[in-house]
């Protein structure tokens, strides 16, 4: 099997971090979605091996009424009222092309997107979800793209039908929830921390909780698994358990 560990952005240098972690997602790509021309430079200065993947530009996932878009520094363009959500729009799918372009320049093949706990459950957006994946399939042939839903929609049952129907890795916390396709050759995981609520980021990971997170991905053998640490120690947790996986020889 495979399996990749990295950080959730660069919390160290990014020198330090290529000598000790061969993977990140980026996670600028999501408040201000960068130019190709400083994607293709990222790309450049990282080790041949390095992988990047991308969290998608919150236009697509999140709505202008998110207090995340008060980091935006350059609004996109057309009526922001048909912005995220996963609407399926031209503004929301041309947000995704362009996120896609940044992918491409890093040569990165994961795209992950998050919903928000305000994208609401209801018929009206199952219509929105469903018909935006089958568009955004149009657009991302040679991409991965990866969900993860929080709030309502995180514990629906229309989400093992969206995800089966259009190929989507189900992107979940490991210590929260497991993937629910079965069929994808890719499993994500993104760990943000143990605690009552759906993150904790001030939380430092135990030995032992390394230890039930290998045993959690020995369970996927048969596929490519990435590891994300998304804590404040997300840079020492992620090489202690880089230590754990090669003691047993994972």
């Amino acid at each position: 099997m495979v399996v990749k560990v990295g950080c959730c952005g660069f919390p160290k240098a990014r020198k330090k971090y290529y000598e000790s972690l061969s993977l990140v997602e980026l996670q600028n790509t999501f408040y201000d979605l960068p130019t190709v021309e400083w994607a293709e430079n990222l790309r450049s200065e990282a080790p041949r091996d390095f992988e990047f993947t991308v969290k998608a530009w919150q236009a697509i996932t999140h709505p202008p009424t998110s207090p995340t878009w008060k980091r935006m520094k350059k609004r996109p363009r057309g009526d922001l009222a048909n912005y995220g959500l996963l609407k399926p729009t031209k503004e929301n799918l041309e947000a995704l092309e362009e996120t896609l372009r940044v992918a491409e320049a890093l040569g990165a093949k994961v795209v992950v997107l998050q919903t928000p706990p305000s994208l609401p459950f209801n018929e009206e957006s199952v219509r929105w979800v469903r018909e935006f994946f089958s568009k955004a399939g149009e657009v991302s042939q040679g991409f991965v793209l990866g969900w993860e839903p929080r709030g309502e929609w995180a514990h629906s049952a229309e989400l093992r039908r969206v995800v089966e129907e259009f190929g989507i890795v189900h992107v979940v916390d490991p210590f929260r929830n497991r993937p629910i396709s079965e069929r994808a050759d890719v499993v994500y995981f993104r760990l943000h921390g143990i605690g009552p609520g759906e993150v904790n980021y001030r939380y430092k990971y135990t030995d032992s909780d390394l230890e039930k997170l290998k045993n959690i991905v020995s369970e996927y053998r048969d596929r490519e698994v990435y590891v994300l640490f998304n804590n404040v120690y997300m840079f020492d947790d992620a090489l202690r358990f880089k230590k754990v996986l090669h003691e047993s020889g994972l």
